[in-house]
């Protein structure tokens, strides 16, 4: 993607180019002197042992400007956290492991449980909100980078560049969210290109320019996993516990800081990771599941807004969405051709109909229920009621290391 085209709302840093990475890496191990870095993994048990995740690790060797790997384990159990503990064990970094599903960590969410502070169930979001406090109750870092687990053409620039924004000192960005182009014979990131791009758009012309949508909208690839920020950014934002985390997360920025203060950096040439089946027949699974999850986050951050929805809207959007969406096949398919791709036009017209189907469910259940499960609270109001967790969540996690 070597242009230069800024598309709006934020600044869009490109990649033009190879990239200078022992460059990038020696100023941000100067950066790193004054504003030290934490990196976040989530990584579900199923990640473990997997190449992407040996690929990952052996990338990170290599990095010297981190001050802290914290990686977060979910669906662990003893067994696994041994095997984890073998396998993260021998990095020379020495991350740090939290065993969410260990009793010591559980302990700490049911003292949330019991405060009234809902964290909502066990996922992405939940692992990455724990990990944030961690980071916080260690003290080692003033800004922490996050990305998956499951990448399968891991590099050291990607982190290098998802990084830098946020660590230069003169730069002024508090957020910086990553893309990349996402291909290998065929184009991948259904979900984006068929469901929250032309839902986005469908929602621009039905609604007009709204600040939210077009700030959703200007995001290169805003359903990607990595993304860096300032601690105290990570103090303010609240975190949604399901697939909806990265649309939640861009929705909690944009509430908690300023436009001049965001940025999203191209961090590779290419990037590929675990792909999921689209489970056409059942929402409770696969690509539908996202699908509905992150519809259902769009629809009650709009609500958050002050952007009143009804039966009606919803009912012109599907019809909005169907349209544009099928509209857009065409362009992926000649851009495909130009650059001798594979592409499937049946099976990217079955994904369009899911997910059509997919924003019907969404729509249901948000009428049912506006606010559905909420947002796991932000580590100030978790502070204010609960001022020792942090110290307790570090012990525990330092007791789980020892």
């Amino acid at each position: 993607m070597a242009d230069f085209f800024q598309t709006g709302a934020i600044a869009t840093l490109h990649r033009l180019g190879p990239t200078d990475l022992g460059r990038l890496e020696a100023e941000l191990c100067e950066f790193a002197k004054d504003t030290p870095i934490a990196l976040v993994l989530p990584c579900h048990v199923r990640e473990l042992g997997t190449p992407a995740l040996r690929l990952i690790l052996k990338e990170l060797r290599g990095v010297s400007y981190l001050k802290e790997i914290v990686v977060g384990i979910d669906g662990a159990s003893a067994r696994d956290w041994w095997r984890a503990r073998r396998i993260f064990g021998n990095h020379p970094r020495e991350p740090i492991l939290l065993w969410n599903n260990g009793p010591r960590i559980q302990r700490i969410y049911t003292q949330l449980q019991e405060a009234d502070l809902d964290i909502g169930p066990p996922g992405k979001g939940r692992n990455v909100w724990t990990c944030f406090g961690h980071v916080l109750a260690s003290e080692k870092a003033t800004m922490v980078a996050t990305h998956d687990c499951d990448i399968t053409t891991y590099n050291r620039e990607l982190l290098a560049r998802l990084c830098y924004p946020v660590a230069h000192p003169h730069l002024g960005f508090d957020f910086c969210k990553g893309y990349t182009a996402r291909y290998t014979n065929k184009l991948h990131g259904r979900v984006m290109r068929l469901l929250f791009t032309p839902l986005m758009r469908s929602l621009e012309t039905i609604l007009g320019l709204q600040p939210l949508l077009v700030y959703l909208d200007t995001f290169r690839y805003p359903l990607s996993g990595e993304m860096c920020l300032d601690l105290d950014l990570v103090r303010r934002v609240r975190v949604p516990s399901d697939w909806g985390i990265e649309v939640g997360m861009l929705a909690e920025v944009f509430r908690n800081s300023a436009a001049r203060a965001i940025c999203q950096s191209e961090l590779s040439e290419r990037y590929d990771h675990k792909h999921q089946e689209l489970s056409m027949r059942d929402a409770d699974k696969g690509l539908n599941k996202m699908a509905v999850d992150i519809t259902k986050t769009i629809f009650r951050v709009m609500a958050a807004e002050g952007i009143k929805l009804d039966t009606g809207l919803f009912d012109t959007l599907l019809s909005a969405y169907v349209r544009r969406a099928e509209d857009t096949l065409r362009h992926y398919n000649a851009d495909a051709a130009i650059n001798g791709l594979n592409y499937g036009r049946h099976e990217e017209e079955q994904a369009v109909a899911t997910f059509a189907k997919s924003i019907r469910v969404a729509a249901r259940s948000f009428s049912d229920d506006p606010l559905g499960t909420p947002l796991i609270p932000n580590w100030n109001r978790v502070q204010s009621a609960l001022p020792n967790l942090l110290e307790e969540l570090k012990e525990a996690v330092r007791r789980d290391n020892a």
